[in-house]
């Protein structure tokens, strides 16, 4: 378990249940561009994270759902 404001308490291996997450979803307008900023942001700090995240925004951009601002 894992805790996000928003949503509660969520099942997320490998989190601590006390561990606070904040989650992006992909009917989020906002979320590619953070992803990206996020990207950024680990790619200046040398992190190989870095480059798999392009995997996850072409996992959003392709998601079919409708999309939103964030409420």
């Amino acid at each position: 378990m894992a805790v996000s404001t928003k949503y509660g308490k969520v099942d997320i291996p490998k989190i601590g249940s006390d561990e606070p997450v904040f989650i992006l979803r992909a009917q989020d307008k906002l979320a590619e561009t953070a992803i990206g900023m996020y990207r950024l942001l680990a790619a200046s700090h040398n992190s190989k994270l870095a480059n798999s995240l392009d995997k996850e925004i072409e996992a959003f951009q392709s998601w079919q759902g409708a999309r939103k601002l964030p409420d």
